[in-house]
C-alpha cells in the first residue's frame, strides 16, 4: 500500500523539503500543499521512470564520486587557463565518439550527467541502439585518449554498479 502511495519515497521527501524551503512557511496550509505535492508529483510521473533502480557495490559509488570530483576540478582549471590564455587554441573541439557497453538506462542518465557537469565537454548524441556516443569536446589533442578517459574513469564503474 505505502509503495503505491509513494512510488519514490526519496522524491516524495525532497519535494516536502523543497517546497517548504523555497515558501519560507511552515505553516498549515504549505504542510499540506508540501504533502500533496509531494505524494502527487511521483504518482503523476512514474511512468517516466525508466525502469526500477538496482546499485551495488558501495565503495564503487564513492569512488566513483571522487573521480568525478577529481576530474571536474581538473576540467575547470584547464577550461580557465584556454580561456585566459592569449591566441588561437592550441587544438580545436571536436566532436568524440565513444563505443559503449553500457546499457542499463539510468547508468547512461549518470553518464550524461557526468559528462555535462564536466567543463570542457558536453553530449552530443546516443545512438538509437545505445552503443555509441558523440561527445562535443572543446580541446581534442587524442581522441583516442578522451575515449578511454570516459571507459575506464566512468563507464567501468557505472556498469560494476548499475549492471553487475
Amino acid at each position: 500500500m505505502i509503495k503505491k502511495l509513494l512510488p519514490a519515497p526519496l522524491v516524495s521527501l525532497g519535494l516536502f523539503i523543497v517546497w517548504l524551503v523555497l515558501n519560507h512557511s511552515t505553516s498549515a496550509g504549505h504542510l499540506l500543499l508540501a504533502a500533496l505535492l509531494a505524494v502527487a508529483l511521483p504518482l503523476v510521473f512514474a511512468s517516466l521512470r525508466p525502469q526500477s533502480v538496482r546499485v551495488s557495490r558501495p565503495l564503487t559509488i564513492l569512488r566513483l564520486c571522487f573521480i568525478v570530483m577529481v576530474d571536474t576540478t581538473e576540467s575547470n582549471i584547464a577550461v580557465l587557463r584556454a580561456l585566459l590564455r592569449p591566441g588561437p587554441p592550441r587544438h580545436a573541439s571536436d566532436f568524440v565518439t565513444i563505443p559503449l557497453e553500457l546499457r542499463d538506462p539510468n547508468a547512461l542518465a549518470v553518464l550524461a550527467m557526468i559528462v555535462c557537469i564536466t567543463p570542457g565537454t558536453s553530449w552530443a548524441e546516443l545512438s538509437l541502439d545505445r552503443s555509441l556516443l558523440m561527445l562535443h569536446v572543446l580541446e581534442v589533442h587524442d581522441a583516442e585518449a578522451i575515449v578511454q578517459h570516459v571507459k575506464t574513469r566512468y563507464e567501468r564503474p557505472l556498469r560494476e554498479i548499475f549492471e553487475s
